[in-house]
């Protein structure tokens, strides 16, 4: 475990590349015997220090929910982090390239929650009972550090947590079977990856419900009215200056941003 001296300067190094989108030292590389338990504590303190600058929390992402996702990241186990108002963008919005340090970006699913959620012992009903509706995504993530990244690294960096672009077309789960949603994921016309939903532990409901049982330790409750980001179906696509990025996800409708 880390020293709180320590954890601080982990810190310090990640406001920093928040404010100059400049890569940062990873974590890992600084501390060697990092421990996950540290990298939560760090991405917590990162949060506050948003939180005093103004940023308000509006929910929790999920990541790694995906065999895809844990492949391209050579991380084997889901991780999360906060989502904050200053990321949340409209369909079709056009971002300057120069708010990040590497972009990618991965079509999800969004629950915004009706009723509260809190573990231990959350199940697949339970997260179906409590979700008001789903909206067709897109997250931009970003890596604050070096290459090559571990999962402490990730952890500490917030879950690479950058933007989320939020679809037109809010879908009630009586609407729709989320196992079988599906997403064709274009970059400027030419298909990069597609993927179906069933992708994210069998049902991207279940990613919320590792998330609440995960926070029930910390006596944290997923509150109602708060965005959870599921989980990318397929792996992350990168993203270039002047680049449209466009996720179709047939019945559900499409998404895109552009980076400008």
């Amino acid at each position: 475990m880390l020293s709180e001296e320590q954890r601080g300067e982990a810190v310090r190094s990640l406001l920093e590349s928040h404010r100059t989108k400049v890569q940062g030292r990873r974590p890992s590389e600084m501390f060697p015997d990092i421990q996950i338990e540290d990298s939560y504590a760090i991405s917590s303190a990162v949060a506050e220090e948003r939180v005093k600058a103004g940023a308000k929390i509006i929910g929790h992402k999920i990541g790694l929910t995906s065999k895809a996702m844990q492949a391209s990241s050579k991380i084997d186990e889901p991780d999360y982090g906060y989502l904050f108002d200053d990321l949340i963008l409209n369909d079709g919005a056009k971002v300057p390239f120069e708010n990040f340090c590497v972009p990618r970006v991965e079509p999800e699913l969004t629950f915004i929650l009706k009723e509260p959620l809190k573990g231990p012992n959350v199940g697949l009903i339970d997260v179906l009972r409590a979700t008001e509706y789903v909206v067709p995504s897109i997250e931009i993530i970003d890596a604050r550090v070096t290459e090559p990244r571990k999962i402490f690294d990730t952890v500490a960096d917030n879950g690479a947590a950058a933007g989320i672009v939020l679809g037109g077309r809010p879908v009630r789960l009586d609407e729709v079977d989320l196992r079988w949603v599906g997403a064709v994921f274009y970059r400027n016309s030419e298909i990069e990856e597609t993927g179906l939903a069933a992708g994210v532990l069998g049902h991207p409901a279940m990613a919320i419900a590792w998330l609440a049982n995960k926070l029930a330790p910390f006596d944290i409750t997923l509150e109602p009215g708060h965005m959870m980001l599921s989980g990318s179906f397929t792996r992350p696509v990168w993203a270039q200056k002047g680049d449209t990025l466009h996720a179709d996800f047939g019945p559900l409708g499409s998404v895109a941003v552009q980076f400008v």
